[in-house]
């Protein structure tokens, strides 16, 4: 008989049911924070349109008509044309597509190179997790960009190759943050139950201890999204990103800069919608983070008491 651990909080920080589908849990959980109601909106509308935007978008994406460069926006072209007549609205909904793109492929990548390494690390303990953590403080040592910016210069850039270079800097905040949640858990009850009906190490590592600590990871994960789509429109702007047929809110950005006195929609509008996405995944990761951690939704119950802010790889995020 499989031990069950004693934690049974879902990650809306509510009591688990299982007559409740996920899809009404996020309803409930958005309905109840006006940060998760508008960053989630935002979300779906940005991924609806990375989505299906381009296939249905009315102009060429790369067709010039140099009849009508530089116009402002109008009903023929919403948010105005670039320097030779390309609609900046249908350039836009493609950089979403790539946006989400080199986000979504780097987040995961960090989760799957850091997660592992932090359990074994933290699980084994000795020699393993030492080596683990100082080759962990590093990787730290280098400021993200500046460390993206140089593997992208050596290899050249590409998709995977973006994916290795954000993750890559992402992969110690995994790390640390399996490692604080294992070393947490192993000690629980439920543990030591499934240790004496002999499961293996493995086999309690990945079926009893991971599942929870879930739930900071989940912060994690909304927050770097918000970091990855600022790091790839940095290497962008810089030279450093994906080339035509590629199109990136970076690269428009560096673009406009020459036109920005006589055509300044050309940097707004990309900038505005790079600003609406690092927004929108910083406040559902904010709203979660905040509902995940018991010390916060105590503040939040207690009227006059002033909030705290909770840290999402704070091992207090994981006791319920």
């Amino acid at each position: 008989m499989e031990a069950r651990s004693t934690d049974d909080s879902s990650i809306f920080g509510r009591p688990a049911s299982r007559s409740l589908s996920v899809t009404r849990a996020i309803i409930a959980f958005a309905r109840s924070d006006r940060r998760a109601m508008v960053g989630g909106t935002l979300l779906i509308l940005y991924i609806l349109i990375a989505l299906v935007g381009p296939s249905i978008s009315p102009h060429d994406l790369n067709a010039p008509d140099l009849a009508v460069r530089m116009h402002a926006p109008s009903s023929a072209h919403w948010l105005g044309t670039d320097r030779i007549g390309r609609d900046v609205l249908t350039r836009i909904i493609a950089g979403s597509q790539v946006s989400l793109q080199v986000a979504a492929g780097a987040v995961i990548l960090a989760l799957i190179l850091g997660a592992p390494l932090g359990a074994l690390g933290s699980y084994l303990g000795g020699a393993v997790d030492s080596l683990v953590q100082r080759v962990m403080e590093g990787i730290m040592a280098f400021p993200s960009l500046v460390l993206a910016m140089a593997l992208v210069a050596l290899a050249g850039p590409s998709v995977i190759m973006l994916w290795f270079a954000i993750a890559f800097s992402s992969v110690p905040r995994y790390a640390r943050l399996v490692r604080s949640g294992v070393l947490t858990q192993k000690e629980r009850e439920y543990v030591y139950a499934a240790r004496a009906i002999g499961q293996t190490p493995m086999r309690i590592l990945v079926r009893q201890i991971l599942p929870n600590i879930m739930a900071p990871i989940a912060v994690q994960l909304t927050l770097d999204f918000a970091r990855a789509i600022s790091v790839e429109a940095a290497l962008s702007y810089l030279g450093l990103g994906l080339s035509v047929p590629y199109i990136s809110w970076g690269t428009m950005i560096r673009d406009a800069q020459d036109f920005l006195e006589v055509a300044p929609w050309l940097a707004i509008f990309p900038g505005l919608a790079l600003a609406a996405v690092i927004l929108a995944f910083t406040l559902v990761g904010d709203a979660l983070r905040d509902r995940m951690d018991p010390r916060m939704r105590r503040s939040l119950s207690r009227p006059g008491q002033s909030i705290g802010i909770g840290h999402a790889d704070h091992p207090g995020a994981l006791e319920s």
